[in-house]
């Protein structure tokens, strides 16, 4: 079986390259875990946050949001103090600010995955150029998504952490072309095929 290079770093890497990376959710739990994960690894890497995945689920209630917004400074306590947590005050406050955020958007649009996926017409995004290798880690639309979840109050909501939510909730499918996963969402899911050229590149790497 062919690997995105990422993908085959660790034994959990290939679990969740395999079996959760890039496929649609539609899951407002599983939609604000994979946002609040983006968040906790603001500065960090990714191998250490999916090595903590299980501690993250036990501190934060499985993400579920709901509970999390009524979280207080004894909630903040008890987190600090859990073994093998990541000791960031302010992410842990986002985190909690981030999910009253949240439940904002679903009164609203009756669900965060209905507001998200309407960006992209309820369709995985294929851009031409990037399962050849020229993938950005910022886009026009994680750019657009970005100003407005900010504006709604969310934080470390930056237009890097939105296109990397955007690739591990299945809107855009940045799997190598040579990955069976790439193949696998092609197949399974309603997809749409857009020009890179169409978006503003944003720090792009090869």
């Amino acid at each position: 079986m062919a690997y995105c290079d990422w993908g085959k770093s660790s034994e959990l890497n290939i679990r969740y390259h395999d079996e959760e990376w890039g496929v649609p959710i539609h899951d407002d739990i599983r939609q604000f875990e994979y946002l609040m994960l983006e968040v906790m690894q603001c500065g960090l890497n990714w191998q250490m946050i999916i090595n903590k995945r299980e501690i993250f689920h036990k501190c934060f209630d499985g993400f579920d949001f709901d509970k999390i917004a009524t979280y207080t400074e004894e909630d903040v306590a008890r987190i600090l103090n859990t073994a093998g947590m990541i000791k960031s005050p302010r992410k842990i406050a986002a985190i909690i600010h981030n999910a009253q955020c949240f439940r904002k958007i679903r009164a609203k649009f009756g669900s965060f995955d209905a507001y998200l996926w309407n960006y992209s017409g309820g369709k995985t995004i294929l851009y031409d150029k990037h399962n050849d290798g020229y993938i950005p880690v910022s886009n026009g639309l994680s750019a657009l998504i970005s100003k407005d979840l900010k504006k709604r109050g969310f934080k470390y909501m930056g237009d890097i952490i939105i296109y990397s939510h955007l690739q591990a909730c299945g809107i855009i499918n940045d799997h190598d072309k040579s990955c069976p996963r790439y193949h696998y969402i092609i197949d399974n899911f309603p997809t749409v095929s857009k020009r890179t050229d169409d978006e503003k590149q944003v720090h792009c790497y090869k």
